[in-house]
């Protein structure tokens, strides 16, 4: 059984500074591979480094929603010639914060529309954040065509309606540890929901660990707790969604997949 924590922030300094063992964990917890999301151009170099160092993590480049004044606002020259690097497996975290940010945020709205061209010139899926803005985040990716790459709508916290639209969009959906918590009742019904050849399972550490780490530092090894809590609402054995979530990752990510099997035949 091998799963893939398809979102995690392992250039974030309360995980930096412990890579090696958190990848020794992560291979005692059947947690083969790791996306990082890129949050900022400025800080686009140390994730680059760390999936260049380990052959079982990819990354993604992007500027998070949340950044509003970013040191460097990325345009799509700049982060196409940042995907163009083998490891650069996605455009993201991108898309659409309601919740932390008010006012006039037709910038943020400007700052998606460029991550999905970029995604559309390198072919390279998205990796969604939407916060308390699923309406507008829905409406540009149909506006812009992001369809046309799909992508993940990463750690999924939105209503059953916007679950089927972003299914109907192509785009898969993502459950961190929030699926987890007691409270979570309506998320819990939305990963019942969600078709098994259409779901990931993420941590988004160094943030939400899962039950029974909650409150606690999250790493990647913790994925294999939400996959637990997926196979108990579905009525699944792990193995089974283990099985398809990483079958899922591979089948949206070619580049990962075409990467990965160079790597095994080295070690063949």
């Amino acid at each position: 059984m091998q799963l893939v924590d398809s979102h995690c922030h392992l250039d974030f300094p309360e995980l930096h500074a412990a890579l090696p063992q958190l990848i020794e964990r992560m291979a005692a917890a059947q947690v083969g591979w790791a996306l990082i999301a890129g949050v900022t151009l400025e800080r686009f170099p140390a994730v680059l480094e760390i999936a260049r160092h380990y052959p079982n993590i990819f990354c993604a480049v992007g500027v998070h929603p949340d950044t509003e004044d970013a040191a460097e606002e990325p345009t799509v020259e700049r982060l196409l010639a940042l995907a163009g690097d083998p490891r650069v497996i996605a455009i993201g975290e991108t898309g659409l914060d309601y919740y932390r940010l008010t006012g006039d945020l037709e910038w943020q709205r400007q700052r998606f529309r460029v991550h999905i061209a970029a995604a559309k010139a390198c072919r390279k899926p998205l990796i969604i954040h939407t916060r308390s803005a699923s309406t507008d985040t829905l409406r540009l990716l149909a506006e812009e065509q992001g369809g046309e790459v799909g992508g993940i709508f990463h750690c999924f916290t939105e209503d059953l309606d916007t679950a089927r639209a972003a299914l109907d969009l192509g785009f898969h959906i993502s459950f961190s540890g929030i699926v987890t918590f007691k409270n979570a009742k309506a998320l819990k019904e939305v990963a019942c929901f969600v078709p098994i050849d259409r779901m990931l399972v993420e941590t988004d550490a160094p943030y939400l660990a899962p039950v029974p780490h909650r409150g606690k530092t999250n790493e990647p090894s913790y994925v294999a707790h939400v996959a637990e809590e997926i196979a108990r609402l579905r009525g699944l054995p792990l193995e089974d969604v283990a099985a398809k979530t990483t079958e899922n990752f591979f089948n949206l990510f070619p580049s990962a997949r075409a990467q990965q099997l160079v790597e095994e035949g080295t070690h063949a």
